[in-house]
């Protein structure tokens, strides 16, 4: 192979550094340019596999040019961007993965370059706002980039449906499958690409296949799936993908409009980064990207939603400064802002401004207000709203108004005012639907109105309008809600004498119902027939059934539901599982809860550390720590690291048992690990190793703990505890710790002891925790002392009382002539 020494100045760079493929091939100088000679066997290895001529290809190609005068190049130009140096290892590493898992599940890259955006903290200057000013206006705005509307025919399309399907079977991957995706992958269009990745339930799985299919040989993404990425991305809290995937766009040499740093803004927001969600904007500026009305009013909406209103309009006047004319939109967020923080008149004072800005408020700035004002129930300002809205702004109250009132209304609870806007835009001849309807008898349902929801869909008949399934699932809900299941199958019988098909919706709420009274068989067997009555359960019909029998006792009735759940491709969340492994082991059915466990992990469910946690405190409330220690390797073997409460569980359940030194080498190994112990640790290990009286390793090992996470009563707890097992020596020698605060809860810790001292027969050491006290200017309690005066006297030490008593009279809390 022949590559020309100007085709691309990187060949100097790998020249530099041949030894690293000395065992691969040769490098030579040659008349006409450099000859790589290979000088492995077709055989050979590399990194312990197979290493294929394509991977060669692959290393060659990158280095070679897409411009070379070389005819004998066999590159095909289109394989690998300039920048995507690291090929050869990213090919290596796919022939290092057992299964597609490995590269659909990997989102981190370690070779990754240098944050752009710095992980700043919550402060709220304006130095993320004075980015506005370096914007000059004199950058070239490049072409729009087309945008994915997500239409069902993509995503019906075979070829979409059988990527869908085979992404769903990664947890069970092999080369095999992994081809025939790869083949697949090659046949999509632009937009079948989005639509697989919109398809995605899980967003990081989009994430994981758009970074597996950036890998393939011969594939690259079109602009328009960067875009549809990112817009996937910006409805999560997945930021760091986000930015990653922002940066790929600069290295694939992709154009990059303010849209994308707009959804990257978005996602720093839901994950609560406001200020990184800022400095996006410095990352535009390196960019040398100029900013548009578009990024400027997402810069203002973050700030909102972020609580920092004052920031937005400071924001706001800086736009202005760089001749960006703020529109309807930039102005509604404000809106909002002052409406979110109950100043109402702002909101309207802004409103009122609006037209001498050039810019006259929407209805959209009025149904901002009109929301606030219907949370709050202010029935005649939403009136007088709407005649200001009428008067001022010319703007005339229509269909879709009564229907914004009456859903925001019945939304927060207010169902009789909803109605009366409901009738009132009947009289002004506005059609009304049954989903206004729907929406009031739901609020009435929520608040146990059933009268009063019968009468609504009574009054719908009325007038011609027929309730559909929606509304007939509100009622059967709202009867199940109040315990009356009967009345909720007659109104199921009742939909299909109207010609309304129940759904699944309306079933699972009636299987909810029957649940909760504790019909949970009658559930199942409705649930049985749901073929017949033509209706399919869902997840949530599912879990309904799943946690009846939990609540009855009938767990293995519950675990069949689950697995049941989980053949038909449904997959329970892990709180609902821990739910049932709790109630296993509070029936001592440790061993069943593991193998429910292992059984729910290898059926690909979400089984997190919680789960094992409750596991391993099972077995250690059966005594059995064998199991439990077995179960904490089990969870690296399954990559879930134990925190801070698993090895609480542990060290609790060995300590029980005595067997401290094991107990201390795993609190020194949680420590290792980073993990910051909590209170209930404190007081566990306080607990056990005061109870075998090993007060020094305690000490030891407190001082380990406070040095990560300090506990100012740590010394206090052990004090006392000591003193409960009667270990009051001990418990006298650390009274010192103690009193370094001099604070109330350190005088209770000395009234404590002073009190099993008494109990004891040991007035003297109450008598010199007294004066230590006194010392420390604490003063104890007066009754107390008395009590150890008076022990003193009976045991012939009457100075000591007298000094005691003495002290009191010093600081004026007792008469002398008393």
């Amino acid at each position: 192979m022949l590559f020309n020494f100007i085709s691309r100045p990187r060949i100097r760079e790998a020249l530099s550094n041949s030894h690293k493929f000395r065992g691969l091939f040769e490098v030579h100088a040659c008349v006409p340019g450099i000859e790589i000679v290979p000088t492995c066997k077709p055989k050979s290895s590399l990194f312990g596999h197979q290493f294929p001529s394509y991977v060669l290809n692959a290393f060659l190609s990158s280095l070679s040019s897409s411009k070379s005068p070389n005819p004998s190049s066999r590159s095909n130009p289109t394989l690998y961007a300039e920048n995507d140096y690291d090929a050869i290892r990213e090919e290596s590493d796919r022939f290092n993965s057992a299964h597609f898992g490995s590269g659909l599940d990997e989102l981190d890259d370690d070779r990754e370059e240098s944050s752009d955006i710095e992980e700043g903290g919550s402060n709220h200057n304006d130095d993320d706002l004075i980015v506005l000013n370096s914007f000059t206006g004199d950058y070239k705005q490049t072409e729009g980039v087309r945008r994915f509307e997500g239409g069902e025919d993509e995503s019906r399309h075979p070829l979409v449906r059988e990527i869908c399907r085979l992404i769903e079977l990664r947890s069970a991957w092999n080369p095999k499958l992994e081809g025939e995706l790869r083949h697949l992958l090659r046949s999509l269009k632009p937009r079948q690409v989005c639509a697989v990745l919109q398809l995605q339930t899980d967003e990081r799985v989009a994430l994981s296949f758009f970074y597996w299919a950036d890998r393939q040989w011969r594939y690259r993404h079109d602009p328009i799936v960067y875009y549809a990425m990112l817009e996937i991305l910006s409805k999560t809290k997945l930021c760091q993908g986000a930015k990653r995937v922002l940066r790929l766009m600069a290295k694939r040499r992709i154009v990059r409009r303010p849209e994308a740093f707009g959804y990257v803004m978005v996602s720093y927001s839901r994950a609560g980064k406001m200020r990184n969600a800022m400095r996006v904007l410095t990352m535009m500026q390196k960019a040398g990207i100029e900013p548009d009305l578009s990024i400027c009013n997402t810069a203002i909406h973050i700030l909102v939603m972020g609580n920092s209103l004052d920031k937005a309009v400071r924001f706001l006047e800086r736009m202005k400064l760089v001749e960006i004319t703020p529109n309807v939109v930039t102005y509604n967020c404000l809106i909002k802002g002052y409406c979110d923080l109950h100043r109402l008149e702002d909101a309207m004072e802004l409103i009122a401004e609006m037209p001498f800005k050039g810019c006259c408020p929407d209805k959209i700035s009025y149904y901002t207000v009109m929301g606030f004002l219907c949370r709050e129930k202010r029935i005649k300002e939403v009136r007088e709203l709407i005649e200001k809205m009428t008067k001022d702004s010319n703007l005339l109250p229509d269909q879709v108004t009564y229907n914004t009132l009456v859903h925001m209304l019945s939304k927060n609870g207010h169902g009789d005012e909803a109605l009366e806007f409901l009738r009132e835009a009947e009289a002004r001849g506005f059609r009304v639907d049954k989903v206004g309807y729907s929406a009031i008898i739901h609020s009435f349902c929520q608040e146990g109105r059933m009268d009063k929801a019968k009468e609504t869909v009574n009054e719908m008949f009325s007038k011609g309008c027929i309730p559909d399934v929606v509304t007939y699932s509100s009622v059967i809900d709202g009867f199940c809600r109040e315990g009356k299941t009967e009345q909720a199958k007659k109104m199921l019988h009742q939909m299909y004498k109207h010609g309304c098909k129940p759904n699944t919706v309306s079933y699972t709420a009636l299987l909810n119902g029957l649940c909760k009274n504790g019909n949970s068989l009658q559930a199942r067997e409705m649930m049985n027939a749901s073929e017949e009555e033509w209706w399919v359960p869902n997840a949530i019909t599912y879990s309904v059934l799943m946690h009846g029998f939990r609540r009855e006792g009938k767990l293995s009735e519950a675990c069949d539901t689950v697995r049941e759940m989980i053949k038909k491709g449904f997959f329970p969340t892990p709180v609902e599982i821990n739910l049932l492994i709790q109630n296993l082991c509070q029936e001592c059915k440790v061993d069943e809860a593991k193998r429910f466990m292992e059984e729910c992990l290898n059926n690909g469910c979400a089984i997190n550390v919680v789960n094992f946690t409750t596991v391993i405190h099972g077995f250690c409330q059966k005594g059995d720590l064998e199991s439990a220690l077995s179960l904490l390797d089990d969870m690296y073997l399954s990559n879930k690291h134990p925190d801070v409460f698993t090895y609480t569980t542990l060290i609790d359940g060995l300590g029980k048992k005595g067997r401290t030194e094991e107990a201390t080498n795993l609190a020194m190994k949680m420590l290792k690990t980073g993990l910051i112990p909590t209170p209930v640790t404190y007081r566990t290990v306080i607990h056990q190793y005061c109870r075998v009286g090993r007060v020094e390793d305690l000490l030891r090992l407190l001082e380990k703990m406070l040095l990560r996470q300090d506990c100012r009563t740590a010394y206090n707890q052990v004090i006392e505890k000591l003193c409960s097992f009667g270990n009051l020596e001990q418990a006298y020698k650390l009274l010192g710790k103690v009193l370094r605060t001099a604070s109330k809860v350190d005088a209770d810790t000395c009234h404590m002891l002073m009190e099993s001292c008494l109990r004891k027969g040991i007035p003297l050491m109450s008598y010199n925790v007294a004066c230590r006290m006194f010392n420390r200017n604490l003063v104890p309690d007066l009754k107390l002392c008395e009590k150890v005066s008076k022990k003193l006297v009976m045991e012939g030490k009457s100075e000591e009382a007298d000094k005691l008593i003495l002290r009191f009279v010093e600081r004026g809390r007792v008469d002398l002539q008393s």
